[in-house]
């Protein structure tokens, strides 16, 4: 009986040995340990993190070293723009956004970067709202991104914005906030809402939260009248209710659809054994525990599929959302440059017509054409921010003296700067109101322009979009004394137009004279890359001044 029994202590003996060996040979960590150091996004980083450790104690063995993997988290932006500047350490990298890669790779500096090696996780940009406050906002605002825009229009006075007061990201900081923007203007172009968005963009540019921690957080804090609501990720929604549960957020899902940050993996390494570390852990990120692990974290596996942590009791919609068509790289790096140049300051000087003409009344109105251009330019003043530089001229016919035909009522400097006591913003608008058209004035559009041109010119500021303005009733040059002829001041234009220091003509013209002398008046414009109007309306403004802000995202190249 002895016998078989020591048989079978003997096999389990050489299988016991078999296993150490194989194990061993698998988990040889005889070389020392092998470092992988991985930096991602501060969202992810946590849930990286934890299986990191997993993964380190399961004793991947390379060429007899242990792999011994750490996570770093930094903002995506700013590791993209240390590994342009060559000074990323970090083997391996995971960002948030191929978006925000694209928009990297388009520049000088970024061409160097190396390829995506897949994505590890999705979460979908949405827009959000206090929970408190949603079953409001269904009343006055439908979730789509081109309802967005129309809150957010600061020309669109009577649109939703009344109600409703729309957060943004800063889409050069922030992948999500980059989605955003991305999303709302491909859904605007769709619509036909380019103009709108021109005027959302520019009151979100002063609607900005720095992260999205902050923005969801002030989703929450009662703030007026008007309801909040931002845009951010899906997985920052679910982050901001784990650590608030008394102060809920829900994710509203666009309509249109949406784009979704796609968390890519970029290997940084050259190593040779570093590299094999870095492919063994990142097929490790790819198995069911690990995509578990970043479902439980509030993000979606990359093919969309959610895990318990958004489900509809917590204010997620589990079933994927549909998804926008990503744009291209070349795509996102012209809305980077639209945002960057959108947001540039502004420095303008407006010549404001008050030549006898202008004291007609306009037919069907109360009102003069002073009246209504005063009413033009006003509703114009509130488009711009308080660090905007404008200036105003008036322009007729000896205005300043016997053959001066314009006068500097508000020199050009910021509006929120100080002028006997009252702000620049303030002195414009009383200013405005109080222009009364010269009974006997005609029309010294050609001196002005020279004059004006030449002065802004002298004072060209880099860091502005620099534009003269013009509003008038469109009767053109009309200077009985003489002055600047038509051909002579195209000539002065074109000679001293600047495509790398441009000074753009917007030229608005109201009234029944002005399609007489819009012939001139586009040949003015266009010496300069600018454009000229002609408003058969008073409310038409808005879309104008619009329009010209449209063209500073392209200047000086709106023409092809």
């Amino acid at each position: 009986m002895l016998v078989p029994l020591a048989g079978a202590v003997a096999l389990a003996v050489l299988l016991g040995v078999a296993a150490f060996v194989i194990f061993n040979r698998d988990h040889d960590c005889s070389g020392g340990k092998l470092p992988l150091r991985v930096v991602a996004t501060p969202d992810i980083q946590p849930a990286l993190n934890k299986i990191a450790g997993n993964y380190n104690k399961a004793m991947h063995s390379i060429d007899s070293k242990c792999v011994e993997v750490t996570v770093a988290k930094e903002a995506a932006a700013r590791t993209a723009n240390g590994l342009a500047a060559g000074k990323v350490t970090a083997d391996f990298w995971v960002a948030d956004s191929s978006l925000l890669l694209e928009s990297i790779r388009k520049t000088p500096a970024g061409q160097a970067l190396p390829e995506v090696e897949g994505s590890i996780a999705t979460s979908p940009v949405v827009l959000a709202a206090a929970k408190s406050a949603a079953a409001k906002l269904a009343d006055s605002l439908q979730p789509s991104w081109v309802n967005m825009i129309a809150a957010a229009n600061v020309a669109n006075v009577d649109g939703p914005g009344r109600k409703v007061r729309v957060l943004a990201l800063d889409p050069q900081k922030n992948s999500a906030g980059l989605a955003a923007l991305l999303a709302a203007a491909g859904s605007a172009k769709e619509a036909g809402q380019d103009k709108a968005l021109v005027g959302a963009l520019k009151e979100l540019s002063g609607q900005m939260a720095s992260d999205s921690t902050a923005l969801l957080a002030s989703l929450t804090v009662k703030s007026g009248s008007k309801v909040p609501i931002g845009v951010t990720s899906e997985q920052a929604i679910y982050a901001h209710n784990t650590k608030k549960p008394e102060a809920p957020v829900v994710a509203l899902y666009p309509k249109e659809g949406t784009l979704s940050l796609d968390y890519p993996v970029t290997v940084l390494t050259k190593d040779p054994a570093v590299l094999k570390a870095a492919t063994d852990f990142k097929q490790d990120l790819a198995t069911e525990s690990a995509k578990k692990t970043l479902r439980a974290a509030g993000f979606r596996s990359s093919d969309g599929k959610a895990g318990d942590a958004l489900s509809k009791d917590k204010g997620f919609v589990p079933d994927t959302p549909q998804a926008l068509e990503p744009p291209d790289g070349a795509t996102v790096a012209r809305m980077v440059q639209t945002w960057s140049r959108l947001n540039l300051g502004t420095r303008l000087l407006t010549l404001l017509d008050v030549s006898g003409t202008m004291a007609l009344p306009v037919p069907g109105t109360n009102m003069t054409r002073m009246q209504a251009i005063n009413k033009i330019a006003t509703e114009g003043l509130g488009l711009f921010p308080a660090g905007s530089e404008m200036g105003l001229w008036t322009f007729s016919t000896h205005l300043n003296g016997q053959g001066r035909d314009w006068k500097e009522l508000v020199s050009v400097g910021p509006l929120s700067e100080s002028i006997d006591g009252a702000l620049r913003k303030e002195v414009l608008a009383r200013t405005f109101s109080q222009i009364q058209a010269k009974a006997t004035g005609d029309t010294g559009l050609n001196d002005t322009v020279k004059a004006a041109y030449a002065q802004l010119t002298k004072s060209y500021q880099e860091d502005k979009i620099n534009t003269l303005l013009i509003l008038t009733d469109g009767a053109g040059n009309d200077d009985p004394d003489g002055g600047v002829k038509n051909g002579e001041l195209l000539q002065f234009l074109k000679k001293t137009y600047n495509p790398k220091r441009p000074i753009s003509i917007l030229l608005i013209a109201f009234g029944p004279e002005a399609e007489q002398g819009k012939q001139q008046m586009d040949a003015l414009a266009k010496a300069t890359g600018g454009e000229a109007y002609i408003a058969k309306n008073v409310l038409q403004v808005r879309d104008f001044f619009l329009q010209g802000m449209e063209r500073r995202l392209c200047s000086p190249n709106c023409d092809g």
